[in-house]
């Protein structure tokens, strides 16, 4: 890892000292441990449920520089898990709630922000720049996207993930022999359409709790102490707290990532999120639409058929979005559309977002409803 050239970070202010007292009575840390926290950086991308706590716990353990990649902003359903941010910075950057908060935690801390959604084009500029890199995204594509990234440029990698109540941590590309992602997952799962947490759904101390132990992680590789996620992930079940450990070996052949075009086909999934703009409505708009314009409204609700017969919306019709493009579907709305508004439902608004940009790639105009069934059920019933 590089070590910081500022002078300040040769020494600890009294406050430093004050602050870091637990920490530098421990004689795994101490005042030369507490230097090398102060002297690393670490960029954590995605400042949700993982990167809450992940942020909060680096700063108040005192690494110098931390960076922020997120190009979200703060939602009320987001409050319930991503306990960095605060009711009232609902509607704000999710970067700008971070930084203030972290900069209240502790204010000696270099907090670098980037309101950008990662993507081929800018990955290895922000990366570059720090010694360790932690995923805290929420989808295959960028996760494979950052590890990929990490092998060009010799970055160890602090992995993350949850779904429910279930919750993994690992460490790859730590050293040279050091597996990766795609040793772990040699197919993206995305093809197999996985849904996200958003539309899975996640209990918040699933992403507390993996975003510490992430931290942790940062914490010994910065020290070099104890025994690290280092070809091995870790699986948590917070339901039964069963807690599992399993090893898997590096292979030859997944280290040669040379450049970030090699790999498109597994960051789909976010390359497409972001070069196709869609329309979206939100809740309370769409009422107003379907109170005065019911027979005028085409409503796809893209959930699974399960979700479908267990609630839903009168006079919408079910398309799953796994079955969406299918020529028989995409000719019937086609035909339907000359004639209404199509919008698009799912359970949260993110499948509806996919289904939104499957039918405009066939030039189908359609709005995608903010905040799914979940937030017109607040608002109509």
């Amino acid at each position: 890892m590089t070590i910081s050239s500022d002078p300040k970070s040769n020494f600890l202010t009294l406050d430093e000292q004050e602050r870091y007292k637990r920490h530098l009575t421990l004689s795994k840390i101490g005042f030369k441990g507490q230097l090398k926290l102060k002297r690393s950086s670490v960029v954590c991308i995605g400042a949700g449920g993982l990167g809450s706590s992940v942020l909060l716990y680096l700063a108040a353990a005192g690494i110098g520089r931390i960076g922020i990649v997120d190009n979200d902003q703060v939602e009320t359903s987001n409050l319930q898990r991503q306990i960095i941010h605060e009711t009232n910075t609902v509607g704000n950057l999710k970067i700008d709630s971070a930084q203030e908060r972290i900069k209240k935690l502790n204010p000696n801390i270099e907090v670098v922000t980037f309101a950008k959604r990662i993507n081929s084009n800018n990955i290895l500029d922000i990366i570059k720049k720090f010694d360790i890199v932690c995923d805290c995204s929420d989808n295959f594509g960028t996760r494979y996207l950052i590890n990929d990234a990490c092998l060009i440029l010799n970055k160890a990698l602090v992995f993350g993930s949850v779904q429910g109540f279930e919750g993994q941590i690992s460490v790859f590309n730590l050293k040279k022999n050091s597996p990766n992602l795609r040793d772990l997952l040699p197919e993206s799962p995305s093809k197999n359409n996985v849904p996200s947490c958003e539309e899975f759904g996640v209990v918040g101390v699933s992403t507390g709790l993996i975003g510490v132990l992430q931290a942790n992680e940062i914490i010994k590789i910065i020290l070099k102490k104890g025994e690290i996620l280092d070809g091995k992930i870790m699986i948590f079940n917070l339901l039964n707290m069963n807690i599992k450990t399993l090893n898997f070996q590096a292979d030859k052949l997944n280290k040669t990532v040379k450049n970030l075009s090699q790999f498109q086909d597994f960051y789909k999934d976010i390359e497409c999120q972001e070069n196709i703009k869609i329309q979206k409505i939100n809740a309370k708009e769409f009422e107003n639409l379907y109170k005065d314009k019911f027979s005028n409204i085409l409503l796809l609700d893209v959930r699974e058929n399960k979700e479908f017969n267990k609630s839903s919306i009168k006079g919408s019709i079910s398309i799953p979005l796994s079955t969406l493009e299918q020529n028989s579907h995409i000719k019937f709305i086609k035909e339907k559309s000359s004639e209404k508004e199509v919008f698009t439902l799912c359970q949260s608004g993110k499948r509806s977002e996919k289904a939104s940009n499957i039918l405009k790639k066939f030039k189908i105009p359609s709005k995608s409803i903010e905040g799914g069934i979940e937030k017109i059920n607040q608002i109509m019933f």
